[in-house]
């Protein structure tokens, strides 16, 4: 998956509450002026979902015998499809250098997330997930039920 949020899909969702939050890069990272902004997901009116998938990736999906290309793979192909789900509003990815992934996907209601969850293609990916990519990983919904955003006026 790209670590860029996807932007919210206008069929399916409500306009957002304000606009999207610009965060800072790491202390670590200069940002340049050609670099692109890393925005986070916009606050949208609750109530919606929010599908946190929190995962430790295996030496195979991490690059070992050929594994990362299959992963990326699978992951595009993932975040495509799901931009196909009626409701899907958008997501977030980070991942940390010690290995440690979380993407949040945020839903209008409980029905996209079943429409996601029963995808063929991704019912096989999550098969091949547990077989090849994944030490561990957890998944919790959440419902939310207030949702606010900040971003910094430039100039």
């Amino acid at each position: 998956m790209s670590h860029q949020p996807i932007a919210p899909v206008p069929a399916t969702a409500p306009a957002p509450v304000s606009a999207p939050v610009s965060a800072p890069a790491p202390a670590s990272v200069p940002r340049s002026s050609s670099s692109p902004a890393v925005v986070p997901f916009g606050a949208y009116e609750p109530p919606y979902y929010a599908v946190v998938f929190t995962s430790v990736k295996t030496e195979a999906a991490d690059g070992g015998n050929g594994g990362a290309g299959a992963y990326g793979e699978t992951a595009e192909r993932m975040e495509e499809r799901v931009k196909g789900i009626p409701g899907f509003l958008g997501m977030d990815h980070a991942g940390s250098p010690g290995g440690l992934s979380i993407t949040v996907g945020y839903f209008r209601d409980a029905d996209a997330i079943d429409e996601w969850r029963s995808d063929v293609e991704h019912r096989a990916a999550q098969r091949r997930g547990r077989a090849e990519w994944y030490e561990s990983y957890t998944l919790h919904v959440a419902k939310v039920e207030r949702s606010h955003g900040f971003e910094r006026g430039h100039g």
